[in-house]
């Protein structure tokens, strides 16, 4: 029962932090864009969430890598620990949906098309890179996301490695941009 109520209360702590009103439409939007879409049956609007997510996934990765990841390597580790704790919370629930909803949105595309097609080497290449993306990012940047925002709200926070693990994620971000540059290269050539 207790390790239930510290569960509860972590969530509850994310949730506060990361602004209920930011966690409900990062959930809810690109959720309902998806349903929508599927539902209608509208190639066009199943390519506009597609696209939409994947250039906001892409973006915000890019931008975590090579802006805000040097950054932070300028700051002290008190400051850094800082951002993250403002940073972390909506993370944690922008970037899963994101990046679900893309690839989700990417595969019922490709289906719908016909091009589904395990002939086609750019389809094997975006497979690839798909399976890649989705181990970076609920292999390791979820999980490092989690550390420390236990850490954040834990008695003692252990500074050094908040630091160690955001800067972990954002040079990770970095490479989840250069992957989905990739795969943006790949799609430009599935038609052509």
């Amino acid at each position: 029962m207790e390790i239930r109520e510290q569960r509860v209360g972590t969530i509850s702590t994310i949730v506060q932090l990361g602004n209920p009103v930011f966690i409900i439409v990062s959930i809810v939007l690109p959720n309902a864009a998806l349903s929508m879409a599927m539902m209608l049956g509208s190639l066009m609007l199943l390519n506009y969430v597609h696209i939409m997510t994947g250039a906001l996934w892409t973006g915000i990765d890019l931008f975590m890598g090579f802006v805000i990841g040097p950054l932070l390597g300028s700051m002290e580790p008190q400051q850094r620990a800082e951002v993250f704790k403002r940073l972390i919370p909506k993370m944690t629930f922008l970037m899963p949906m994101l990046s679900g909803v893309t690839i989700i949105a990417g595969i019922q595309l490709t289906k719908q098309l016909g091009m589904w097609n395990f002939d086609s080497p750019w389809i094997i290449a975006a497979i690839i890179i798909t399976i890649v993306l989705i181990v970076q990012g609920f292999g390791f940047l979820l999980p490092n996301e989690v550390r420390i925002f236990k850490q954040l709200i834990s008695p003692t926070p252990d500074v050094n490695k908040i630091v160690r693990l955001g800067m972990q994620n954002a040079r990770l971000a970095g490479i989840q941009g250069l992957f989905q540059l990739a795969i943006i290269f790949v799609m430009a050539n599935l038609r052509f």
